[in-house]
């Protein structure tokens, strides 16, 4: 019978070697194992550091940014290099909210790059910047005819018209009775141009004092604003130059409406009639009811105001103008030779899709609209949305002109067809544009412009219609 097992001999040596390497292999075990514990921690570690690295660093940067827009919102930009009016009356200082007295530039990106809108000189040139020596015109207008009373009897069918405001039209003594005959003579261009442009009888009313009337006359450069029925508040022109404010007359036209709200909140004029920069001016019988109308007045006609100005920049009542004056005539005239400077339309493009926004909005009845279209319809304006590769609609907050024959004709053909119309001149400006073909330099610059021209601040209220 065998033996199926199988013995193995070990002597004393060999069992002492035997435990002595695997106590080895136990020490060295329990070694490595310590060290690879701290080895993968130390891996895991840098591996969500690589992964959450830009999120790390996003935290302090985004901290910082939070706390410099809560610095800037507590505190209004500082207005730098400015310098106060001589003599200026009383400053009320304006509620600091939304966007008044910003002064940072307005940027966009053109072809990857961003850039500024506005593009000024520099400080140091601004301030010896001086305006251009008189130039004799070149286009086809030399001289301008006011029609006025002394010219024409003022009459409709066989009645004369004495009232100042009418119920069945908009024309008045200050207007005078533009006939459609006269309407369509008066874009035939020649050297001596006669059209109606307001300030047709000296009983048509916008009155103004004798003082008032000398102070407009001395202005070479203006800058014009108005509010008519107690709608906006006075916002104080900032980012200008000292030189500009020896050069530059800052004038605001309040009616007996608005210098009542004004003064009850505190803005009285001082008795060199300035309140801040602006010098105010109050304006006596007002030919419209409808407020919007007067407006167009010091907006539309500020050659008939500054007589002598050579140069005038309308900013409406909504708007903080925030710019050195000279700095944006050279921006936006006389560096790209141009005479009238606008801002396009921001949303639209067309005149007829205009007409449709006007009358979705109630800016203006559906009857007025139409008979203002079918008019220009008839007079053949094209649907074109560009002349000649400009935007046919301009936004009108924000007016810069050289006050030239052709570019004061232009101003009158424009004031009356919103008398003739409606008041909403963005209907109107595309059709004159159209009819005058030889004012050709406009410069139509685009919305980000005009927000680099001004803080924009909304109707604070509804202006009040005159009710005589």
């Amino acid at each position: 019978m065998f033996n199926n097992s199988v013995s193995i001999s070990v002597s004393d040596n060999d069992s002492d070697d035997l435990a002595g390497k695997m106590r080895v292999r136990v020490r060295r075990k329990r070694k490595k194992s310590g060290f690879r514990g701290r080895n993968e921690l130390a891996q895991r570690f840098l591996r969500k550091l690589l992964r959450w690295w830009p999120f790390l660093l996003f935290l302090p940067a985004a901290g910082l940014l939070v706390f410099e827009a809560s610095r800037i919102g507590r505190k209004p930009s500082p207005d730098p290099g400015l310098v106060s009016q001589k003599n200026s009356g009383p400053v009320v200082e304006n509620k600091s909210e939304g966007n008044l007295n910003r002064l940072d530039p307005t940027t966009r990106v053109v072809r990857g790059v961003r850039e500024r809108c506005l593009k000024l000189l520099p400080p140091e040139e601004l301030q010896h910047l001086d305006i251009p020596t008189d130039k004799e015109p070149s286009n086809p207008v030399k001289r301008m005819a006011y029609i006025s009373e002394n010219d024409t009897p003022y009459i409709e069918g066989n009645i004369t018209l004495s009232q100042q405001h009418m119920e069945a039209t908009r024309f008045n003594l200050f207007t005078g009775n533009q006939t459609l005959e006269q309407r369509e003579k008066s874009f035939k261009v020649s050297e001596t141009a006669s059209v109606h442009c307001g300030f047709y009888s000296k009983s048509g009313g916008f009155t103004i004092s004798d003082e008032d009337k000398n102070y407009l006359q001395t202005c070479k450069v203006a800058v014009s604003t108005c509010a008519f029925g107690g709608g906006d508040d006075l916002y104080q022109p900032i980012g200008m130059s000292e030189e500009s404010l020896k050069k530059v007359c800052y004038v605001a036209f309040w009616d007996e409406i608005t210098l009542a709200a004004q003064e009850a909140e505190g803005r009285r004029i001082g008795e060199n009639q300035f309140i801040g920069k602006w010098r105010i001016v109050i304006v006596r019988n007002l030919p419209f009811r409808d407020q919007r109308l007067n407006g167009k007045i010091p907006k539309m006609l500020s050659h008939r105001l500054f007589p002598h100005a050579r140069y005038s920049i309308w900013v409406d009542s909504k708007s903080q103008f925030r710019r050195d004056p000279l700095g944006v005539l050279e921006a936006l005239l006389w560096r790209p030779n141009s005479v009238l400077a606008i801002s396009e339309h921001g949303a639209r493009s067309s005149v007829y899709d205009e007409a449709k926004a006007v009358v979705k909005k109630n800016k203006a009845t559906p009857v007025e609209v139409e008979v203002q279209l079918s008019q220009y319809h008839q007079d053949g304006l094209p649907e074109d949305k560009r002349f000649n590769g400009k935007k046919a609609l301009a936004e009108a907050s924000v007016i810069i002109r050289e006050h030239t024959p052709l570019t004061n004709l232009f101003m009158c053909l424009w004031f009356n067809e919103v008398v003739r119309f409606t008041s909403r001149d963005q209907l109107s400006f595309p059709y004159v544009l159209w009819r005058l073909k030889v004012l050709k330099n406009i410069n139509i610059f685009p919305v980000c412009t005009r927000k680099d021209l001004v803080n924009s601040m909304g109707h604070i209220r509804k202006a009040k219609p005159l009710t005589n």
